[in-house]
């Protein structure tokens, strides 16, 4: 809100003869503003005007309630995270190009693992957010579905939640320089926090090597993960070049903790891993002639997709926007990705588990609230969780109805009058009688002689 409101008056400020200026964006103004986008994840559209428009087909009065359209649009143009004036130099060798949006990355990042215990089995993956605009450290994958975008490395547990992730920003001159791989680096960055507590890691051929597998172990982290059969440390006799397998075919080599195998499916698979035990050498094919898949093989497939389990839940309602600036890009992920895990943490607390869907619809309705009672939204109609906290009175006769809750099914006496048949859970505690609180039935009774 504050550097929103600063980079407006700077851009201003700059104009020899602007408009007029608009009033600074205030805390209630921001909450509405991430309320609404976090409900537009609920129904995508064209453009970002059409959830204001008048159209029949597009026409929804919840977003012209909640705030004017202009008023949506000028916090989206002018959002910001940091100081323009707080650049740093760009020729310093250690140059943060994540600097726009560094502090706030950070924040998420560091709570993400504050209030969550990760589960034994993790997964270490990149994922891609997707952008087609300029940034220096776009990058582009043609085998993942989003081809161009920034790159992220996330740790995720079984449930699909966060506890750790980097933004990679390209070649880092300080880790050129040391006697580590890049990926070997990022892995021991990303490990850090669950470092001593026995872990199982998985990860694919783009991180693993025998030196990490070795170092991690030191620190009680077990791995286990497929791997390139060119990788600095993997026996040489089980080269591509120095053997020729046939479907089943399984070759194992072992040293100390550690044990690498190739295994013929479709094609040659190196595997590499410290938790499992050495499966035997051999042919292995059932009776149709089909390759028979070793542990090691299928406890890989079961916890190695935990990341891209996280991504696919957190794009299930993704509020992300076309844009020009990778600083909103990434800050409309995260915000998918806080909402995720806060989903997963709320989840893992004793208590009636919720959907995501509905979990969200709840986090926006909070939202409205705590920007104020005027923009909160009404509860839906039908039975209320706790009808006594939200009672209506009613004094009429000289004498005093009030709705309370019924402990069994009732017909509406009012609807029922009417020819409607409707059941209620509430009625009228001197009366006796069941009657809607949301209509006009409750009143309609005291008030009308002919009912």
């Amino acid at each position: 809100m504050v550097e929103t409101n600063r980079y407006y008056h700077d851009y201003i400020d700059r104009l020899d003869d602007g408009p007029s200026p608009e009033p600074d964006v205030t805390e209630a103004e921001m909450f509405v503003f991430l309320a609404l986008t976090i409900q537009m994840g609920h129904g995508v559209r064209d453009r970002v005007t059409d959830y204001w428009a008048t159209l029949d087909q597009l026409y929804t009065p919840f977003y012209s309630t909640m705030m004017k359209r202009r008023r949506y649009l000028h916090i989206l143009s002018y959002l910001h995270f940091t100081d323009n004036r707080n650049e740093p130099d760009r020729t310093d060798e250690n140059y943060d190009r994540l600097w726009k949006i560094r502090d706030l990355f950070e924040i998420l990042n560091s709570t993400f693992s504050k209030f969550y215990n990760p589960s034994e089995n993790l997964a270490i993956d990149e994922v891609i957010v997707s952008f087609k605009g300029r940034v220096v450290f776009k990058q582009y994958i043609p085998k993942k579905r989003k081809r161009f975008g920034i790159k992220i490395f996330k740790l995720c547990d079984s449930t699909g939640y966060t506890y750790d992730m980097k933004v990679y920003l390209g070649k880092d001159r300080q880790r050129m320089a040391q006697h580590v791989t890049a990926t070997h680096a990022t892995v021991t960055e990303l490990t850090r926090k669950v470092e001593g507590h026995g872990h199982k890691l998985y990860m694919d051929n783009f991180f693993s090597s025998p030196a990490l597998f070795d170092d991690l172990a030191k620190k009680q982290i077990y791995c286990c993960g497929t791997v390139r059969a060119n990788r600095r440390g993997m026996p040489q006799d089980l080269a591509p070049k120095t053997t020729k397998l046939k479907r089943g075919d399984i070759h194992v080599r072992t040293r100390a903790d550690l044990t690498a195998i190739v295994w013929r499916d479709k094609r040659d698979i190196y595997m590499l891993t410290n938790i499992h035990n050495a499966p035997a050498e051999g042919n292995f094919c059932n009776e149709g002639g089909k390759a028979i898949k070793p542990q090691i093989v299928i406890e890989y497939n079961r916890h190695m997709g935990y990341v891209d389990k996280g991504d696919r839940m957190a794009n299930s309602y993704s509020i992300s926007r076309r844009t020009f600036k990778w600083t909103k890009k990434l800050f409309f992920h995260l915000l998918d990705l806080a909402i995720l895990n806060s989903y997963i943490l709320h989840s893992s607390c004793q208590g009636k588990r919720i959907s995501h869907r509905d979990f969200r619809f709840t986090l926006v309705r909070n939202m409205l609230a705590h920007a104020g009672p005027e923009r909160e939204v009404p509860r839906p109609l039908g039975r209320p969780p706790n009808v006594e906290k939200h009672v209506a009175r009613l004094e009429v006769c000289g004498s005093r109805h009030w709705p309370v809750p019924s402990e069994t099914q009732l017909r509406c006496r009012v609807c029922n009058t009417r020819g409607v048949t409707r059941k209620v859970y509430v009625k009228c505690r001197k009366c006796g009688v069941g009657l809607c609180v949301k209509k006009t039935c409750f009143e309609d009774y005291h008030t009308k002689a002919h009912l």
